[in-house]
């Protein structure tokens, strides 16, 4: 298990380039998010070839370096140490945890991906770090996976899951104070920050809404979810 807190972010960020006319378009915009207080970026951009991907994840972890953030890369642990990033992000197809640890080590993060209870288990069982579970809601982005999954089942898994769950799917921030208290350690956003107009403020209205959740506030709403 990663002996590095998870504690210290709640707001993940996933990039989709194809939300962006052109390659400097989607850098700007991940760099927006970064200034609006995001701390962990993880680089999903599953049709790249991997020069391509490295190459871009090259450019990534220098603005999470200058932002003093995490970079993961979906999937690519070869990516991932080549690019100097933080750790990965598995799909319940991809290589399993405890394969990816022996060769990059305790300080790496691994995240998994689950959407059911069964493997949610598995994902812990196989010693990921942490688990992002949903979609929680109806989103374009999660099409493939089925229906929403719901609040209750997130309850449901917080209840046997001992490492942090971030809540994933159509999660906009009228919706982050169910999802916190559903057990969430944080929320994890694609479209909810990066299709939107401003996405510097889009990132400072997430993390608010994390926070206030956190206290019992709670404020206004965003028109994009993941």
């Amino acid at each position: 298990m990663n002996a590095i807190t998870l504690m210290d972010f709640k707001l993940y960020l996933i990039t989709d380039r194809e939300l962006f006319s052109g390659s400097e378009a989607f850098f700007e915009a991940v760099e927006s998010a970064l200034q609006g207080g995001v701390k962990v970026v993880q680089l999903r951009e599953k049709d790249l070839s991997a020069r391509a991907l490295l190459s871009m994840a090259y450019r990534i972890r220098e603005l999470t370096m200058k932002y003093r953030a995490k970079l993961l890369i979906n999937d690519r642990a070869d990516i991932a140490l080549c690019a100097g990033a933080d750790g990965v992000h598995l799909s319940q197809g991809s290589m399993p945890a405890f394969a990816i640890r022996r060769i990059a080590g305790d300080s790496f993060f691994i995240g998994c991906s689950a959407h059911s209870l069964e493997e949610a288990r598995l994902c812990e069982k196989e010693g990921a770090d942490f688990i992002t579970f949903g979609p929680l809601y109806q989103t374009p982005s999660k099409l493939k996976y089925g229906a929403p999954v719901g609040v209750e089942a997130l309850k449901k898994v917080r209840e046997e899951i001992a490492v942090p769950v971030f809540g994933i799917g159509g999660i906009k921030c009228d919706s982050i104070k169910p999802v916190m208290d559903a057990g969430a350690h944080g929320i994890a956003v694609i479209s909810g920050i990066l299709a939107e107009k401003d996405i510097k403020g889009a990132a400072e209205r997430y993390l608010k809404e994390i926070k206030n959740a956190g206290t019992g506030e709670g404020t206004g709403s965003l028109e994009e979810g993941l």
